[in-house]
């Protein structure tokens, strides 16, 4: 194999481990943070899930259609290619529902911090917008999961 396609191939692993390990990680640390009901630990947590939403995950989401596109190109697959099509279907269903969770994340981090700096508890408004980012986090993450199997399986 030529050298410059195993190394948009590792780049492309990469970018999907990228992604699939910081939203694990991002939901693992958002929940135990939710579960402790403090608003200081939340606001302290929700500010590191936004950076490393901004700076890891954001990097990859750009990066994967790049080199899923080099690609194809390089293995001479049309984008429309069956397992390849349904991935970019899913691909656009991950981005619609983590779009919406960074903003999210951002509001649940300034609702925390207020509620934090007047020594109150979480809000209702924290609390409903929470349920929602867990809600859309299951077809989200579960997009992320098929492409996977997709990427791996090429069915």
């Amino acid at each position: 194999m030529p050298e410059a396609y195993l190394v948009l191939r590792f780049l492309h692993i990469l970018g999907a481990v990228v992604i699939l390990g910081t939203g694990m990680g991002i939901a693992f640390f958002m929940l135990m943070a939710h579960l402790s009901r403090d608003a200081s630990f939340v606001a302290r947590t929700a500010s590191v899930v936004v950076l490393a939403d901004l700076l890891f995950t954001a990097s990859a989401v750009i990066a994967q259609p790049v080199t899923g596109y080099l690609l194809a190109q390089q293995l001479d697959l049309s984008l429309a290619h069956d397992w390849l099509g349904l991935a970019l279907i899913l691909y656009a269903i991950a981005g619609a529902f983590w779009l919406p969770v960074v903003w999210m994340q951002i509001r649940m981090r300034d609702l925390a911090r207020t509620a934090a700096a007047n020594g109150a508890p979480l809000p209702p408004a924290y609390h409903r917008l929470f349920r929602l980012w867990f809600v859309f986090g299951i077809p989200g993450f579960g997009a992320v999961i098929a492409i996977l199997w997709l990427m791996v399986a090429k069915p």
